[in-house]
């Protein structure tokens, strides 16, 4: 259980009451997941959430870290015989792992420093005596110290020694730290500057060549580019600051006014500054801006993949995939209406060989023998002038889309795409991809490990645990918040469903592999290794459409399925009366219906779920079509007015994708005709959007976008 002081602490991290803290506290030590909590356990939270129940969640990880680390500290010490109760005191209301080191410092083992060579020497009681402003004047004082044995030749060599000493007890002061890092972190300016290899050289970093910002408010993209630009040997970088005033401000409060070697205190206490506390404190503090970087880079990812895989399905539609390509041609391939590969083939309808009759040939009679009513194009290499092709062949009433393949040649040479299609090549598989990220987005994307899906912002430069940790709670989010057919999902879906995991994903496609499909929910109990605890988690996230049970291809879970019943009683139907009967749902008297169990919120979530059952919160999918005639950076000329997709949202800007191969910025200062604090306040992954081209740099490949009104 929490303390008193862990639970405050926590209320306030995630602002939920002492209540809320508890009741997901003990929900998830008694095995429940997030989505499951926040689905079905309003009551119990008081509606929290996900967001809010992760922060608990991650919140109570912390703490559990934390206090492992504070119980090591405390027997240390305690083993010195220097625990007192006023540090355990201290020590057990602290929650921030910098300010427990901070405290922990003078206890640690230490190696071999100047301060303790000079202890030693015998020069401790002399620093004592310095420090409690003996009499005698400071050479008087080290005189009496001087001891040639001991490596103390002179008066000089005593003070210095006890000047080292001094300073490690300076450095040793935890609100001395505290104070040094408030203000590196709020004074300290990052600096960057061009290395002399680069000078006179043009960079995507040469915006940072000579550049400086307070480092308390330099933004995550900045942060991360210039870290990246000083990693490939562009840039250098330090932390500049006033040490000069530091050091002033310091010796006002570390040092009498009226003490009596005020003026050599304060020399030692510089140089405890300058050696031995602002060189670690200057590494915390950028590895603190790097770490808030990290989190605000990771949360805008989390953002982008969110919106992209809760993208439009077009359906089941059997549909023509198409890898497009130069020199090795385009693959097809032809997909059912579940994404079952029917047929595949190689045509070469661009340059080098423009054999535009034989492809249309290959196209057009794969497309009539599978009964194919769309195509779709991967976004890569030859796909504007793949798409041209296509749409100059295909009947009329044909959908002709260009889908991001981002992540595609990721999946294509996985072990998962190899154990579906052993007996196929990349390029295949490719196809396939792409062809089903148009059915169904979702259900190909979580194929992919979800960091190569490329709508990040320097994915590859921050903390890889922190990312992956985000975006697989992502995945798991949008999985569950849509839903699974769990007689159609591949293993790589199911293995996102709240409480299943792989290894019991792996055994429902096994069981109906050989015993064919699902007929309720029930059934899944027989799955092997499906034990009550995973049925209560995912039975109200799994799908069983066309089954015994109507409810079972709704989001009510089946431990309200009484309720459903008792509502149907309570509106004189049978419960199929209830479904998609808007009239006799709205009339109901759901306070009548109440229980300890189930409250309100529950019982109109149920309404809501017969209102449509098994309905797709995703949007309906729309075609689109780039403007005709622009397929590369050459085509566009300043002021051309274009349709693009967006395809990244960073804290910058937003990239969109004009049918180019290579997608076009669009800075936050051109996203709106009005202020725009963050670019996610105006679009998302995946909108449809009209920019106007504002400069095109053939050397860089650079292409820069607005979205403001003309003029």
């Amino acid at each position: 259980m929490l303390n008193a002081d862990d639970k405050r602490w926590l209320m306030a991290k995630a602002a939920v009451s002492g209540e809320q803290v508890e009741a997901v506290t003990m929900l998830l030590a008694e095995g429940s997941t997030v989505p499951f909590i926040a689905r079905y356990r309003k009551e119990k939270t008081n509606g929290l959430d996900e967001v809010a129940i992760l922060a608990v969640e991650e919140g109570l990880a912390y703490l559990k870290e934390l206090n492992e680390r504070k119980d090591t500290v405390l027997k240390t010490i305690e083993e010195q015989g220097k625990l007192t109760p006023d540090l355990k005191a201290k020590i057990e209301s602290i929650h921030a792992k910098q300010e427990l080191e901070d405290l922990y410092l003078p206890f640690k083992p230490k190696r071999r420093t100047k301060g303790s060579i000079a202890r030693e020497r015998g020069l401790a009681p002399l620093a004592d005596a310095i420090l409690s402003a003996s009499a005698g004047g400071l050479q008087g004082l080290a005189l009496k110290f001087v001891e040639p044995k001991k490596g103390v030749e002179s008066s000089e060599e005593a003070l210095a020694g006890a000047g080292y000493i001094v300073a490690e007890l300076f450095s040793e002061n935890a609100d001395f730290r505290r104070r040094v890092r408030d203000f590196v972190a709020q004074k300290g300016v990052l600096e960057s500057t061009v290395t002399k290899e680069w000078e006179g050289k043009r960079s995507k970093f040469e915006q940072y060549y000579d550049y400086r910002e307070l480092i308390s408010v330099i933004p995550s993209h900045r942060m991360l580019a210039i870290r990246r630009g000083e990693r490939e040997k562009i840039l250098r970088t330090k932390l500049t600051l006033d040490r000069e005033i530091l050091a002033r401000l310091e010796g006002e409060r570390m040092i009498p006014a009226t003490h009596l070697y005020r003026d050599w205190l304060a020399r030692v206490l510089e140089d405890a500054l300058i050696r031995l506390v602002l060189p670690s404190i200057e590494l915390d503090i950028r590895g603190e801006a790097k770490k808030r970087a990290d989190e605000e880079a990771v949360s805008v990812f989390a953002e982008n993949l969110e919106k992209l895989l809760l993208a439009a399905p077009a359906g089941n539609i059997p549909v023509l995939g198409v890898d497009p390509g130069y020199r090795t041609g385009c693959k097809i391939v032809a997909l059912d209406k579940t994404g079952k590969l029917l047929s595949h083939d190689v045509i070469f309808p661009t340059k080098p060989r423009n054999d535009e009759v034989g492809a249309a040939k290959k196209a057009l009679e794969m497309m009539k023998n599978n009964g194919l009513k769309a195509v779709a194009i991967g976004n890569g290499t030859a796909s504007r002038e793949t798409e041209s092709f296509f749409r100059s062949i295909v009947p009329e009433g044909t959908i002709v889309a260009v889908v991001s393949e981002a992540g595609a040649s990721v999946y294509s040479a996985s072990e998962a795409a190899r154990d579906e299609f052993p007996d196929h090549d990349v390029t295949v598989r490719g196809a396939v991809s792409i062809g089903r990220r148009f059915q169904d987005p979702l259900s190909e994307l979580v194929k992919i490990d979800p960091k190569s899906i490329g709508v990040g912002q320097y994915q590859h430069d921050v903390n890889q645990s922190l990312l992956k940790r985000k975006l697989d709670s992502t995945v798991v989010s949008v999985v569950n918040r849509v839903g699974v057919d769990v007689n159609i999902a591949s293993f790589h879906l199911l293995r996102y469903v709240s409480g299943i995991g792989e290894t019991v994903a792996r055994n429902i496609v096994a069981q109906r592999d050989g015993t064919g499909p699902f007929k309720s929910r029930k059934e899944l109990k027989k799955v092997r290794l499906f034990g009550p605890k995973a049925y209560e988690q995912s039975a109200g996230f799994l799908r069983i459409r066309g089954g015994e049970n109507p409810l079972d291809n709704t989001g009510i879970h089946p431990e309200s399925y009484k309720l459903v019943k008792d509502m149907a009683k309570l509106a004189g139907v049978n419960v199929d009366g209830l479904i998609q009967s808007e009239e006799v749902l709205d009339k109901l008297p759901l306070k009548k219906l109440v229980t300890e169990e189930f409250g309100l919120p529950t019982l109109r979530d149920i309404v809501k779920e017969l209102k449509a059952p098994g309905r797709d919160p995703r949007e309906q999918y729309e075609p689109f079509e780039f403007a005709a005639g622009i397929e590369t950076l050459k085509d566009i000329t300043e002021g051309m007015m274009l349709n693009g997709i967006v395809t990244n949202v960073t804290n910058f800007g937003a990239f969109v994708d004009i049918g180019v191969h290579q997608d076009g910025l669009v800075h936050i200062s051109q996203l709106s005709d009005k202020f725009v604090k963050e670019p996610k306040e105006v679009v998302s992954v995946g909108d449809r959007v009209k920019v106007r081209v504002l400069t095109v740099d053939l050397e860089l490949n650079r292409v820069s976008l607005s979205m403001k009104s003309d003029g």
